[in-house]
């Protein structure tokens, strides 16, 4: 049954959000959260080493193809639903809403622990930097509390600060990738130029299965193009473009920057090369053909790089929680409206204090920030961010099978059906891959999945309890 409790339109007064930011906002703070600079010197490394080798740039082609098609049916009912739940809301309408709220826990569950995996990565990242330029050698608790503080002053704000911010930061970083794409092309790279990564034998080398799983998880934050619509100029123009726009610029600037560092290397080489120096492939790619200041500017462009990303995700979790207490699904001071700012300031600083106790849960328990706060919670967050996307895109075709607002075949119908196949496919490489993203660790992989499962049985089950006591109050 559709659920017709979220109405079109976000309610007015106090309990809307305000702000004024445009296409290129939205979409700078999506890319954000994708985090170019971190997927370009973090994750494609990985890629390369245990996934397909030269053929990483077409996990990214794939991946993007895949999320696109799924676009389409996004946007479409982006146009008829301007909620700041997004994908929890896009759910409800279309699937029921105890379906929706089983949704929202999944969204919850997946930007909380992106989020603190980023707190780790982030704050490991500065104690190398901060150590490399002389500085002292402090825990790296202590610079993701640091790092924690700057991003709860930022979410408190306006959205529209945040994307200044954000602009600013992203400008800097997508430069010195084109920089560095142009360096390796203009050089001929290692053994010149071709075009061997985007072969069918190049992506089918190794274990595609292992690279898509990091492709995908490298557009995490892909539904913020519907979260912000209510902050946005004209959303139902606003949030289709910003969607393709970003989705279509994260695509290929991954594309075009993982082919550089495979050209870097030579597309025969690079394997070896990154399976014996992971951690430095980008680093050393960027020294040979850029220089070791640019290197140098790199490691710290990766810190505001992982800071954006931290920001973005900030906004949406503190979003999503706004949204589930206007509806009546979590207590009524989350839904409070910064009377100056505009901002859902009691969601944002919930947000605040729920990262500094998982973070700081790692922190007491003495775990490593890279190998296991990044690693596990990055691998919770891929896993559910995909069967949330894989909902939404069922709710998407239900949706329009009830509704007259759209009746383009392509928009809510063949994409969206497309657009699920693609997104099952992917989800079943990941989970047959997912031992490998969690460190290898079969029972571990079996916990954080049933953690997955259960959240999402939990979040449908509370509806039944929210349903009980309406009724008892009526």
């Amino acid at each position: 049954m559709i659920d017709h409790s979220l109405t079109n339109s976000p309610p007015s007064s106090g309990t809307s959000l305000r702000g004024s930011i445009g296409v290129a906002g939205i979409v700078f703070l999506v890319i954000a959260a994708a985090a170019p600079l971190t997927a370009v010197a973090g994750s494609l490394p990985v890629m390369i080493a245990i996934g397909n080798g030269a053929g990483a740039p077409a996990a990214y082609i794939l991946a993007a193809a895949v999320l696109l098609v799924f676009s389409v049916g996004y946007a479409a009912m982006s146009s008829s639903v301007t909620d700041t739940g997004a994908f929890y809301a896009y759910v409800s309408k279309g699937l029921g809403r105890s379906t929706g709220l089983g949704a929202a826990a999944l969204a919850l569950l997946a930007y909380t622990t992106i989020q603190a995996a980023i707190y780790g990565l982030a704050a490991s990242t500065m104690q190398s930097v901060v150590v490399r330029f002389g500085g002292p050698d402090l825990p790296w608790w202590f610079w993701a509390f640091i790092l924690m503080a700057l991003v709860a002053v930022l979410g408190y704000r306006s959205i529209d600060l945040g994307a200044k911010v954000l602009g600013v930061l992203l400008i800097a970083e997508i430069a010195l990738i084109v920089a560095l794409i142009v360096g390796v092309v203009v050089k001929g790279g290692a053994h010149g130029v071709d075009a061997v990564s985007f072969t069918p034998d190049a992506f089918l080398s190794g274990s595609p299965g292992i690279a898509l799983m990091f492709a995908i998880g490298s557009f995490v934050g892909f539904e913020a193009t519907a979260i912000y619509g209510e902050e946005a100029r004209n959303p139902k123009r606003t949030v289709p473009i910003a969607t393709y726009t970003a989705v279509i610029s994260i695509g290929v600037l991954y594309a075009l920057a993982s082919w550089a560092v495979v050209l870097a290397f030579g597309s025969d080489n690079v394997a070896t090369e990154a399976q014996s120096d992971t951690a430095d492939l980008t680093f050393i790619a960027t020294s040979e053909f850029l220089g070791s200041v640019a290197a140098d500017i790199l490691m710290v462009m990766l810190v505001t790089s992982l800071f954006a990303a931290l920001l973005a995700f900030h906004n949406a979790i503190a979003r999503y929680t706004f949204a589930l207490s206007r509806n009546g699904f979590a207590p009524q001071r989350f839904m409070s409206v910064h009377s100056r700012h505009g901002s859902p300031h009691a969601g944002s600083a919930l947000q605040t204090i729920t990262a500094f106790l998982l973070v700081g849960v790692f922190a007491l328990a003495g775990a490593d920030p890279v190998l296991q706060l990044f690693t596990w919670m990055a691998g919770v967050a891929i896993v559910a961010i995909l069967l949330l996307m894989i909902l939404t895109s069922i709710a998407i075709i239900a949706y329009f099978r009830h509704s007259d607002t759209d009746n383009r075949l392509w928009h809510t119908k063949v994409a969206p059906v497309l657009g699920t196949v693609g997104l099952l496919g992917i989800t079943a490489l990941v989970i047959a891959n997912f031992t490998t993203l969690i460190s290898g660790s079969a029972a571990l992989a079996g916990v954080f999945l049933a953690i997955i499962a259960a959240t999402f049985v939990g979040g449908c089950l509370a509806e039944r309890v929210i349903r009980r006591r309406e009724l008892a109050s009526a």
